[in-house]
């Protein structure tokens, strides 16, 4: 995980839509940033969900919520419809942001251990900078507590 106080890496990836979005591009507002697994999981449905209830708040904010995964634009695309999805979601099947944000961990499940996306959330300045990075979040309580962060 990236510290607090580091600038944010770039990236350049396509949304649901296929639209390419950069970092860059949102200079001047605030960016929650948060990667998640695997897009259609009872977690990432639940932290997405939650995402979505609670947009309108983080847009009064000036915010703008971002989910990556590494999942397909197709896949995000029938994510975003199935649950109503209100924000972008980030295809990264390159990997290049999901590592750059180092989330691309060793994770262990039933005694297996893989390669994969540890669910992680950093929330990004009006300059580019991390101002609050949040590992193994847990999904439920993870879009308010995002949203108490913008104060």
């Amino acid at each position: 995980m990236l510290k607090e106080g580091t600038k944010a890496p770039s990236f350049e990836l396509p949304d649901q839509n296929g639209t390419i979005h950069t970092l860059e591009e949102y200079r001047g507002r605030k960016v929650i940033l948060y990667f998640y697994p695997k897009d259609n999981t009872p977690g990432c449905t639940k932290q997405a969900c939650g995402f979505g209830e609670l947009y309108p708040q983080f847009q009064e904010k000036g915010a703008v919520v971002l989910g990556v995964s590494k999942d397909s634009v197709a896949s995000h695309k029938k994510f975003e419809e199935k649950f109503g999805l209100p924000f972008v979601l980030l295809s990264d099947v390159e990997l290049a942001a999901i590592k750059a944000y180092d989330v691309w961990q060793e994770k262990k499940n039933y005694g297996k251990v893989s390669m994969g996306v540890v669910r992680t959330t950093y929330l990004i300045d009006e300059e580019g900078v991390i101002i609050k990075a949040l590992g193994k979040v847990k999904t439920e309580e993870n879009p308010r507590q995002m949203l108490e962060e913008l104060g």
